[in-house]
């Protein structure tokens, strides 16, 4: 049931699974998230306990240690006692016998001191970087942008994410797609402020849902979906969504039009747009096309046809830690070109805007230099664009000079950063 948590170029190797238990497979998935997402704690709680420093460990008897600490202190399905057991037979099949000694000694440790184990101190942004498992690099930064309530971000990074849904309202009201889950036996609720959303129990997998497979729903998350509404799409109109995959936005879009205008997906790889394709396919949305472009790259073609252009760019993907565990581990470095990539797009199909039409930018991160860095850096070079304020969710997300920040912790979504621009000549 372990995995092996190695790290090849910065990022963490996908874990293979292939035990012929479903459920098993279910088992081994969530304790391998499970350990990434708190793998700072884990291994400071393992030096607690024993003679050697967590880096300093064998791999292999360190992947043990991390997988029956992470059951003993956060998994309720496996009693401490058989988390022990089992690591230690583990430590001993993988390595040797003194390794599985030292594994029963630290897990039992860790298991009698359960309910009153070590907490890490010193400076704040090690302290947090420890207790939530994030970079020291990010506490960092976070806590400079948001102070005290830093690690009520990171704590909400850790804690289960619902299932966002969105309405197919060209077949169904949410009211009605709301009704047909409930009926079905699964919970959902609405979203506090997104009026479309809809939010299922952390684990929901879609594919099991009959109005999902019946092309009456699809998955977005609150925030990308306000991204949208903020471009104020309007039937009739012809829209762009320059790096569509894997097609959220070009959906939201297409719902917006109510099957008047159209909504081309455009998007680098040929593979990624097959899924939009697909996509757009189930829930018979006739009035998106795709298209295979470099966005950095000018097509004549496009120049001056779209009232709207959305522009999600690539960026480091940090406010998404809360579904992608593995997300904090990026290298910080990679990150750097990032600002440069992201400007380049948005000068690019600026160009396609008609004179009066809107640009919207939006990241799925909450770094200000792939933020309003960028922003601030094309309106300078641009000057034909002017931002313009937008409201959503009856007052609860006001944008300022045309853009918001939207926090985990306090909209209940995914991080998200969304500039509205009208381009005035």
């Amino acid at each position: 049931m372990l995995a092996r948590y190695r790290r090849s170029g910065g990022e963490i190797s996908e874990p293979v699974f292939s035990l012929d238990d479903p459920r098993e497979n279910a088992l081994a998935r969530a304790i391998y998230w499970g350990v990434l997402q708190n793998m700072a704690l884990l291994d400071f709680h393992i030096s607690c306990y024993s003679t050697l420093e967590a880096g300093a460990m064998d791999p292999a008897l360190l992947d043990v240690l991390r997988t029956g600490a992470y059951q003993i202190e956060f998994f309720d399905r496996v009693p401490p006692r058989a988390a022990v057991y089992e690591a230690v037979e583990e430590a001993r099949r993988r390595v040797n016998r003194g390794a599985a000694s030292m594994a029963n000694a630290v897990l039992r440790r860790i298991a009698e001191n359960r309910d009153s184990l070590p907490e890490p101190g010193g400076e704040e942004e090690l302290r947090l970087s420890i207790k939530y498992s994030h970079p020291v690099w990010l506490c960092r930064k976070l806590l400079r942008l948001l102070g005290d309530s830093c690690e009520e971000m990171l704590k909400a990074d850790n804690s289960p994410c619902s299932l966002a849904l969105q309405a197919n309202t060209l077949r169904c009201g949410r009211d009605e797609l709301a009704r047909m889950i409930s009926q079905a036996g699964t919970e959902c609720f609405l979203h506090p402020w997104e009026p479309g959303t809809l939010e299922l129990p952390s684990g929901t997998d879609p594919l099991a849902l009959e109005p999902f497979t019946q092309g009456l729903a699809f998955v977005q998350d609150p925030a990308a979906r306000a991204a949208v509404s903020a471009a104020g799409i309007e039937p009739g109109m012809e829209v762009l969504d320059v790096c569509a995959a894997p097609g959220g936005k070009t959906f939201a879009a297409a719902m917006d039009l109510s099957g008047r205008g159209r909504v081309m997906a455009m998007d680098i790889s040929e593979k990624r747009l097959s899924r939009v394709k697909a996509g757009a396919a189930r829930l018979g949305l006739g009035c998106v096309t795709v298209r295979a472009a470099d966005a950095r790259k000018f097509d004549e073609d496009l120049e001056g046809t779209a009232d709207a252009v959305l522009a999600d760019v690539p960026c480091s993907g940090l406010g998404t830690i809360r579904k992608k565990p593995d997300i904090r581990y990026k290298d910080p470095a990679r990150l750097q070109t990032l600002p440069g990539i992201q400007l380049d797009i948005l000068k690019n199909v600026s160009r396609y805007v008609k004179p009066g039409g809107v640009l919207l930018y939006s990241t799925c991160t909450v770094l200000p230099e792939e933020n309003s860095g960028v922003t601030e850096a094309f309106t300078e070079w641009s000057g034909r664009f002017e931002p313009e304020d937008f409201t959503l969710g009856a007052g609860a997300v006001v944008s300022k000079n045309g853009e918001t920040t939207l926090w985990p912790h306090v909209n209940r979504c995914d991080g998200f950063y969304i500039k509205k621009l009208r381009r005035t000549k």
